[in-house]
Formats: structure tokens, sequence, C-alpha cells
């Protein structure tokens, strides 16, 4: 497994932390759609965005499994902020794939530069000054208006060459914000526009897109030098970030049902209408369950991710047919508990509707749609041959 430093937080304590406030400022940062700042203060002491930053860069160079209990548990609180928690992982284990100048550049102040991003493939760059000229706009960039840095891929064209998929970094000051996310759910994770007009991004603050994919470090050291988990293909992880935060939701979900019934039970009477005690029990233990397997299986993607050897396409493949399957059952989970919680669970006062939207809108990314998944696994699982 990757090193850590004798300097790493505690995940529970700093998440349970984070989670409170949170929860506090969830209100006024859905109204905003934003995060608090101090929220986003929090994250950062907490040490989100050092996880996997190289210990060169006075990172953590962690590995996955810690991050199951800590973004969960921001999660059953407030999905939105473990969302962004999940980005600022994300995101700064990707800036690990810089060369090592660029590496220098996010992180000369220190290991907690708040990174975010898109690899969606909406740039244009040109060769320029040993460089590169870069224009673009990307949708749906979570925390941009907290960020210190954000990666970006664009379509890099030369002369006389296909154009190479590439990831630029791009300081705050060099990109603008346009404030266009109108989601139903994860209202307070600020996933508006980011836009860059004809920047000069340097050659060392781009690399390969394919570098990402294999998992594949700069020729220079950078995330194989003790951080960002070498080695890991980004298939093989990425739903792993989206699915924390649904896992939390759904884990909240479950807790604040649970009180609920307990209520609803104490105050039965005899020959008044309603559910019986085994519509609670019942719904208990077919969520609950639900939620149990959705937690096995992203522990499963992130022992592999930390297993320290070559990850196979197999395993790839089948990392991500199970987050899209873990997507299908917390959302089924949390519907079968938002159904059964009856009107004061949908009250706008009750934290239980807030979950519900965000896991529905968590699971409306692109990585956890089921079909496109089953059918990568099933060509690694059941390959077609010569008969």
């Amino acid at each position: 497994m990757p090193q850590q430093t004798q300097s790493a937080p505690e995940p529970a304590l700093t998440a349970r932390a984070v989670g409170a406030l949170a929860a506090d400022r969830a209100e006024a940062a859905e109204a905003a759609r934003s995060l608090d700042p101090d929220v986003v203060r929090a994250l950062l002491d907490a040490g989100f965005a050092r996880h996997f930053v190289p210990v060169a860069h006075g990172g953590h160079a962690g590995g996955f499994g810690a991050l199951t209990g800590a973004v969960t548990t921001i999660g059953a609180s407030c999905p939105a902020t473990a969302w962004c928690a999940s980005i600022a992982l994300s995101l700064s284990r990707m800036a690990g794939f810089l060369p090592e100048e660029g590496r220098g550049r996010i992180w000369q102040d220190g290991p907690d530069a708040l990174v975010v991003g898109s690899v969606s493939p909406r740039g244009r760059a040109l060769p320029a000054d040993g460089g590169w000229q870069l224009t673009g706009t990307w949708p749906y960039v979570s925390a941009v208006e907290h960020s210190d840095w954000a990666l970006v891929l664009g379509l890099a064209k030369t002369p006389d060459a296909p154009a190479e998929r590439r990831i630029f970094a791009v300081p705050r000051s060099a990109y603008a914000i346009e404030r266009t996310w109108s989601d139903i759910g994860m209202r307070a994770s600020g996933s508006h526009t980011l836009t860059v007009d004809d920047l000069h991004v340097p050659a060392e603050m781009s690399f390969p897109v394919d570098d990402l994919m294999a998992g594949r470090p700069a020729a220079d050291g950078g995330a194989g030098a003790g951080g960002a988990a070498p080695g890991v293909p980004l298939a093989a992880v990425n739903g792993l970030f989206f699915c924390l935060p649904m896992l939390g939701a759904a884990e909240g979900a479950l807790a604040h049902w649970s009180a609920y019934a307990q209520d609803r039970l104490r105050a039965e009477r005899p020959g008044v209408p309603g559910p019986g005690r085994a519509f609670y029990e019942e719904t208990l233990a077919r969520a609950g369950g639900e939620i149990d397997a959705a937690r096995l299986l992203l522990e499963r993607i992130a022992a592999v991710a930390d297993s320290g050897r070559e990850i196979t396409a197999l395993e790839t493949a089948r990392a991500q047919r199970d987050c899209a399957l873990v997507a299908d059952l917390l959302v089924g989970s949390v519907d079968r508990l938002f159904r059964a919680s009856g009107t004061a669970g949908h009250s706008e006062s009750s934290p239980l509707q807030r979950l519900w939207r965000d896991v529905h809108s968590a699971a409306g990314h692109i990585v956890l749609q089921f079909g496109p998944n089953a059918s990568a696994y099933a060509a690694q699982a059941l390959p077609v041959g010569p008969a």
C-alpha cells in the first residue's frame, strides 16, 4: 500500500466534524448553490485535498481504503459536501500525473490547494511558444467557486497528427465562472461552468490523458513517487469517488428513517389504521441489506486499488460494473425509505428529502449508468473468440 505520513489526520474524527458543520450549513448552502466557505476550509483542514498528494509536496500519499469511512461519514449529513470532498480527492490525485515542474507549481503554497476540474473533452488547444493555447467551456465543475486550480480536458491538435486528448492545469486567475448549476439535487455542490479563453498553458502544466487512464506516472516520477496510487487506471476507481457520497447519503437516510420508524412504533395503538410492525421490519431489513451490499462492493474496489499489484482489465471492468450496480442499489434503498417515511419525511424541513434528492442527482452521472458498464464487463468476462 502507498506510504502514509505520521501527520495524516484520523479520518473518522475529522470527517465527523466536517459532517456536523456541513449539516448545520446545508439549508443555506442549498439556497446559495455553493458550499459554505467555512465548510470548505474544514474539508481542507481535515486533509481531503492533500490525501493523495505525494510526500515530496507535503501530502499523505494515501490509499483508497481510508476514503470509504471518511467520505461516507460526511455524506450521511450532507451528500453535496461529501461530493466536493471526493472531487478534491480525485482531482488532486490527477494532478500527481503532471511533470515535476507542474506539480511544484500546483503545490507551491502547500498540499491543500483545492483542485477541481472536468475530464469531458470540451476544450481545444493548439501548440504555441513551447506549450499550448487553450480555449474551452466545461460545465458541471463541482466546488469551482472555491478552487485554486482546475484540471480540464482538451483536444490538442498539432500539424500532420491526429488530435491528442490532454489534461491542462489552469490557475484560478485564468478562468471565469458562470453560475449555471440548477439541478434539483446536489444543490450545494456548486457545480457551475468554467470557461477559458485563449490561454497559454506551459508544457509542464499538461500531460496526455492516456497516462491517467492507464495509471502511468510521468517519466520523472510524479504519481509513481510515493503518491497518487501508481499503476491504478482511472476507470478502476473513478466510480468510487461518485458512489461514496451516495453511500453516505443512504446510510444517513437509513438513520433518519429508523428514528422515524421507532417513533411510529412507540405511538402505535391497537385498532388505529396504519402500517403494522411487519411493514417497518421489512423496510429496515431490505434497505439495510442493500446498503450493506453496496458498501462491501465499494470496499472491494478500494482494496484492489490499494493492493500494489497490476490491476487487470477484468478487475477494472468489474469495478465499473460494481459502481453502476451500487448506484442502482442505493437509489432503490433510499426510494424505499423515502416512500415508507410518510409525509413527515417528505417535508422540506426533513433532511430525508434532501438525501433522497442528492442520491438521485448523483446517480445520474454518466459514469454510473449500468448499460455501458455491463457491456464493458461482459467484453472482459465473456470474450467472443473463435468457435
